[in-house]
């Protein structure tokens, strides 16, 4: 369209603006491609610092994941030493639960002996209560030996030691006081320079000072109750008497006699 439109112009001036509108195009060609270039080269800039970002960003996630792994590694022997550990509980745990039925079994064993044992302590108790029984029995029969031969010949031994002339016969008595009475193993009435005395006797095979201290517990009992009245002669009948026992029994006015110097 402008080569028509040049051609209507004169000759003269057609070469004149050809050659301006060349090089115009020219230029605006130049032009162009520079803002191109320029355009081009700001993106590729942009482009350069975006890869750059992008690397940097790349190198961050790839030392976190390495400090990651490290982590995982951290709680994968964490994780190994706990699996150990359960491994270690859990034969601990065995081992006690072995431990604690071996000792339950002794227990029941302990328990069983236990029971045995208690079943002869009965036994062995119910034998001694038995065997004491039979020994009281046989001190009962002693005492009653004892008694028997005092009360029938030791009258004579009273009136040449103790000046006490017995009325009547000594004997086993039952003294009675309201609401009851109690035995006295040897009883007797006699007089001494024309007093009267109550005579109170006990036989022991062997004589303690815990005997003495009952003997003379009763006899005040009995004076309490009204059982016994006026002036008493306490006296024991043994056939062993200690030498501390003899003192005892003179410091509280007890007579002693020993069984061989009572006639048969």
């Amino acid at each position: 369209m402008v080569i028509e439109i040049l051609s209507e112009l004169p000759k003269d001036f057609q070469l004149p603006l050809i050659k301006a509108f060349t090089a115009l195009r020219e230029e605006l060609a130049d032009a162009v491609r520079r803002e191109d270039f320029n355009q081009l080269k700001a993106t590729v800039q942009e482009l350069a610092e975006a890869q750059k970002r992008t690397e940097s960003r790349v190198e961050e996630l790839a030392e976190a994941q390495k400090r990651t792994e490290a982590r995982v590694e951290e709680l994968a022997e964490a994780q190994k030493r706990t699996e150990q550990r359960l491994d270690s509980l859990t034969l601990r745990v065995e081992e006690l639960a072995i431990a604690q039925k071996q000792t339950q079994e002794q227990i029941n064993r302990l328990v069983e002996v236990q029971e045995r044992l208690l079943t002869k302590v009965d036994f062995l108790d119910a034998s001694l209560t038995e065997t004491r029984k039979m020994v009281a029995g046989l001190s009962d029969s002693v005492g009653y030996g004892l008694e028997d031969r005092a009360i029938r010949s030791l009258s004579p031994l009273l009136k040449e030691r103790y000046g006490l002339q017995v009325k009547g016969k000594l004997c086993r008595k039952y003294l009675p006081y309201q609401g009851g009475s109690e035995e006295v193993n040897i009883y007797g009435e006699a007089e001494r320079e024309g007093n009267p005395v109550i005579l109170v006797g006990e036989a022991k095979a062997h004589l303690s000072i815990k005997h003495i201290d009952r003997f003379l517990k009763q006899i005040e009992r009995l004076k309490a109750l009204g059982a016994i009245q006026g002036e008493v002669f306490p006296f024991m009948v043994s056939y062993s008497i200690r030498p501390e026992v003899e003192s005892y029994a003179q410091e509280k006015s007890v007579a002693l006699f020993y069984s061989y110097e009572i006639e048969l």
